[in-house]
């Protein structure tokens, strides 16, 4: 039986590369007591993609030029502004230069390469994702299959990245199964995009997914806390995003001193909340695997 592939991918602002250390224990724990110990947590190989380091190093270099232009007020939520604004600008391609956004998704190719040899390059994905996120995912998504499956001349994949990216089916994205988003800014976003208006979403589970598991059903449910101004419903963007996420789901994440406030939106990753779900959803995957 093949093994559950689980990537999980970080949003804006600094990040420390174990930013995942806590959730993936958690869920390991918790998958396990879901099966009722049927299943070892080892069923379960996870993944953190960190691609933190695509971008810091010239908000780092940003930052020292901005101190030594003159007196400044607010230091503190400046910085902050830079690393967390700075990330969301930054990954975003244009026409002519797509630097940042190819060295983002070739971290995400790396890692679903490292998890296609560790769990089997036909183990069911799941990804979970949070704020920006949960952009770089769906737009790495919809490259994929663009680029591999769909008909069309032309390359949505940049150079550098697409000799990463092998021919298995887990890291063609033919095996994405279950999709979590957390306090996701796609509905903001999504302005970007008229095709229709607010755009189209990726498809979950991925629409070659029967080929190789015609028992699993997949979903995407999209997390987000009313205090979180980062976060936001999706079922509501248009009737294609109403088809694509099972369910919006509000949630109040943090504890006392962040609950009521905006900085619930970092606060997600080891909720019960958001982790009890989602490992009762990767036992009932190991079980229709049996």
């Amino acid at each position: 039986m093949p093994k559950i592939a689980v990537a999980i991918i970080h949003g804006v602002g600094k990040q420390d590369p174990n930013f995942a250390d806590d959730m993936m224990d958690e869920l390991r724990s918790l998958f396990v007591k879901a099966t009722n110990g049927e299943a070892a947590d080892s069923e379960l190989v996870m993944k953190p993609i960190y691609w933190a380091p695509a971008i810091q190093n010239e908000e780092d270099q940003l930052w020292g030029r901005l101190k030594d232009g003159g007196d400044l007020g607010y230091m503190k939520l400046r910085q902050f502004m830079v690393d967390f604004a700075g990330d969301a600008i930054a990954y975003q391609p244009t026409p002519n230069d797509r630097q940042i956004y190819d060295k983002v998704h070739g971290i995400f190719a790396d890692t679903l390469h490292d998890l296609s040899d560790e769990a089997g390059d036909r183990a069911p994905l799941c990804i979970i994702s949070h704020s920006l996120g949960t952009v770089i995912t769906c737009n790495y998504f919809y490259d994929l299959h663009q680029e591999f499956h769909a008909d069309t001349k032309k390359s949505f994949i940049g150079k550098h990245v697409l000799p990463k990216i092998g021919a298995t089916p887990l890291e063609r994205g033919e095996t994405l199964t279950l999709f979590y988003t957390m306090g996701s800014p796609i509905a903001v976003w999504s302005l970007r995009y008229n095709n229709p208006l607010f755009g189209a979403p990726i498809k979950v589970p991925s629409p070659l997914l029967s080929n190789h598991y015609p028992s699993l059903k997949g979903e995407w449910v999209n997390y987000y806390d009313e205090d979180d101004v980062i976060g936001y419903p999706l079922k509501t963007l248009n009737e294609a995003y109403n088809l694509a996420v099972k369910e919006d789901r509000q949630v109040n994440v943090g504890g006392i001193l962040t609950s009521w406030t905006p900085l619930s939106h970092t606060e997600y990753w080891t909720d019960s909340d958001v982790t009890k779900p989602i490992a009762a959803a990767l036992a009932d995957m190991w079980r229709n695997l049996k």
